[in-house]
């Protein structure tokens, strides 16, 4: 019901209503969430988990309860998986391992393709998955457990490709530190991906485990307009502190790369190659790139960003992203998810291929090394017995 009322604004967006309309229909509706509720989030909207057998809306009675309810906050929960290793075996990416310290993400990347796994929780993909998180302070342990069970085979563990390790919460419980404590332990290789300048707090232990061939970093760089990181990526570092962090870990012998991503059609498109430019001069050799995703929830949310933000672009991208995902939203087929179909994605691809080569980018990636493996780091002489 909630997110009919969005396709009906996204019909009246391409309608004669155009923009205007649509965006009528969805403060009608009551979907929106008050500006001073959600103020520093990403999302406009919480919508009901498309699990849950009921649907909430907000109502006004006239007695201006609305009014009286409270901003959201940030709130934490604990979550003891029973592994923390999670395995695929998608062709469209490049790892069969990664670990996500976090459920949920406090930076409220509006674009975020993992805001539909919080519906696995009974909570939105809107502002819950922003502000109603949950850790695994036992990662660290468990990874230990996991790394040290017979037949185990060391292969690069990537972190920061569902949710970001180093979101703001992460500054009070340092999860991914210790994690990274026990990799260098048992000198295994990891690959992570992040739009934080807080990476650089653990600067010292990827530095001792890059000189090793044990690690390398790659900074998410999604624009370097100030004002449009602000509005859709709202808690993540600036772009100039992701730059920084860039020249601060190369400096430091870390391998770093640049991710352009998501890539999106008619908002930021055009920054591919300052981009590139920008990270290259800042020491990065690797770079990649991925089309906007919008699957699921993430639809509804990133329409009603664009209405509420960017109105007189809304048919310009909506129409670029459906003309290289076969006329739809999102087409999740294999080999075409991150990267589309069609001349424009073709002429994206190109953009960044010939930018890349320009500059020397990606000549010669550097693979992690996993030789020196070490199951039961410090306890060798166990072995013999």
């Amino acid at each position: 019901m909630q997110m009919n009322i969005v396709v009906q604004a996204d019909k009246a967006a391409f309608g004669s209503g155009r923009a205007q309309h649509a965006n009528a229909l969805i403060e009608d509706a009551g979907l929106r969430i008050d500006s001073e509720r959600r103020r520093g989030r990403g999302a406009g909207m919480n919508p009901t988990g498309r699990f849950e057998a009921e649907s909430r809306h907000v109502y006004d009675d006239g007695w201006e309860t609305i009014e009286d309810l409270p901003p959201f906050k940030t709130e934490v929960q604990l979550e003891k998986p029973r592994t923390i290793i999670t395995r695929n075996d998608s062709p469209d990416i490049s790892f069969d391992r990664s670990i996500n310290p976090y459920r949920g993400c406090e930076h409220g990347c509006i674009y975020c393709f993992a805001r539909p796994t919080h519906s696995y929780m009974g909570l939105s993909a809107g502002l819950d998955f922003e502000s109603k998180l949950f850790a695994k302070p036992d990662a660290a342990k468990m990874l230990d457990r996991e790394l040290s069970k017979p037949g185990y085979t060391a292969k690069t563990i990537a972190i920061g490709t569902n949710t970001d390790p180093y979101q703001p919460i992460e500054k009070k419980w340092r999860i991914m530190r210790d994690i990274l404590q026990v990799l260098e332990a048992h000198q295994h290789p990891v690959g992570i991906v992040t739009k934080s300048a807080l990476v650089m707090r653990d600067q010292d232990i990827l530095a001792r485990m890059a000189e090793k061939g044990l690690a390398k970093v790659c900074l998410s760089v999604t624009t370097l307009d100030g004002k449009l990181a602000r509005t859709m990526e709202p808690r993540a570092s600036t772009p100039t502190r992701r730059l920084q962090a860039l020249r601060s870990l190369s400096d430091a012998g870390v391998p770093v790369g640049v991710m352009v991503a998501p890539v999106i059609p008619g908002l930021n498109d055009h920054e591919i190659e300052r981009i590139l430019d920008s990270a290259r001069a800042m020491g990065a050799l690797e770079a990649g790139y991925v089309l906007l995703r919008l699957p699921l929830e993430v639809s509804p949310l990133f329409k009603e960003w664009l209405l509420r933000n960017y109105p007189d672009r809304y048919r310009h991208v909506l129409s670029l992203v459906r003309s290289m995902r076969d006329g739809k939203d999102y087409d999740a087929e294999w080999g075409k998810r991150m990267r589309g179909d069609g001349p424009y994605a073709w002429q994206i691809g190109r953009r960044f291929e010939i930018a890349a080569k320009r500059l020397g980018i990606n000549i010669n990636k550097r693979r992690l090394r996993t030789d020196l493996f070490e199951p039961t780091p410090g306890n060798e002489q166990l072995s013999l017995f």
